[in-house]
């Protein structure tokens, strides 16, 4: 079974930068694509970042240019580095892990980032 640990969130000022970090267990590590998601008070989850196996990025509107989400396949981590933290940013971010073929998709924890001064 799929494990997912979310670390790194916290309070950051605007402007500031945090690097969250997703420790995969469970499968095996390059069969999966590996995202980031986030949700704030009252809104929808939203893609914030994904990364596919061969290493291909994609990322949300509001946080391209900002943000950059990579993968270790030696550590089997997935890492989320926030550069130029907005208040809006301010969410509860997921890991997220979804199996190449079949599709299942596993979740972790969360962890909370909070943008304020």
């Amino acid at each position: 079974q799929v494990r997912l640990v979310e670390s790194g969130g916290g309070l950051v000022e605007p402007g500031g930068s945090l690097k969250l970090s997703c420790a995969f267990s469970g499968s095996i590590f390059s069969m999966h694509v590996m995202g980031w998601y986030r949700q704030a008070p009252g809104k929808q989850r939203e893609l914030v970042a994904n990364i596919s196996t061969s290493g291909r990025t994609n990322y949300g509107d509001s946080v391209e240019g900002r943000f950059t989400i990579s993968r270790g396949n030696v550590k089997n981590m997935a890492d989320l580095q926030m550069n130029s933290l907005k208040p809006e940013d301010t969410a509860v971010y997921y890991c997220n892990a979804r199996t190449v073929g079949s599709g299942s998709s596993y979740w972790g924890r969360g962890t909370q980032v909070t943008v304020s001064s």
